[in-house]
């Protein structure tokens, strides 16, 4: 009997890609899913535009997203992934809560969501999920939409953040880093009329009378992750 000498075939293993502005986070997420047999990190992003590039250049399976990417805006680059790539999953993995950005990375194009405290198993196993053509959402997550969609009693007063449209809060969490309206304006690329238009939709939302109330509440949430 001739046995054959050929080594034993590799695992086909999924290319991803890892957008996240934070070079220690990509560097930590890299290694956990090279470590795993058939995942495997094809390329990383810092920006709305170098993902965009990576993703057309490299052609993975999935992209892992966050949501703030430094000047960019991670809801915004998934829409963007969805309406250029629209058969390429995305992972969103980010420190923002997800009672408040979850439901709108859903709608934006996204497939699961993760938060950065999740960085263990979980990670690996939403990953898996997403690219199998499923959703991945936390068991807390999914309870919730439960709720909204199918009734019942909820466990807790909605965040008034919840009513803002994705663009306003986009602007109230820039206003909490310090920015002031030119500086928001450059940064999205919009008027400082439109940017003025939606400091004063944000203060009527959540019931503030002055831009200083304003400023106070963007920048509290900011540094605590709760509205005053």
């Amino acid at each position: 009997m001739i046995e054959s000498t050929q080594p034993a075939a590799r695992m086909l293993r999924h290319r991803l890609i890892v957008i996240d502005d934070h070079p220690l986070m990509r560097r930590g997420l890299a290694s956990m899913i090279n470590n795993e047999p058939d995942l495997e990190v094809c390329a990383e992003a810092a920006t709305h535009h170098a993902g965009m590039a990576a993703i057309t250049s490299h052609r993975p399976d999935l992209a892992t997203v966050d949501i703030t990417l430094g000047s960019d805006d991670g809801l915004e680059l998934i829409k963007d992934i969805r309406g250029h790539f629209p058969a390429l999953p995305v992972l969103v993995i980010s420190m923002h809560d997800e009672s408040l950005y979850a439901e709108r990375a859903f709608r934006a194009g996204a497939l699961g969501y993760v938060t950065k405290q999740q960085m263990d198993e979980t990670v690996l196993i939403a990953i898996r999920c997403v690219l199998q053509g499923g959703q991945y959402m936390s068991p807390a997550l999914g309870r919730r939409f439960a709720k909204q969609y199918f009734g019942g009693p909820r466990q807790k007063k909605e965040s008034p953040l919840a009513g803002l449209s994705d663009c306003e809060l986009t602007v109230f969490r820039l206003i909490g880093e310090g920015k002031g309206t030119r500086q928001i304006a450059e940064q999205l690329k919009r008027s400082i009329k439109t940017i003025e238009s939606h400091r004063e939709n944000l203060k009527a939302k959540l019931t503030l009378h002055s831009g200083a109330e304003l400023t106070r509440a963007a920048v509290h949430w900011a540094a605590t992750g709760m509205t005053l």
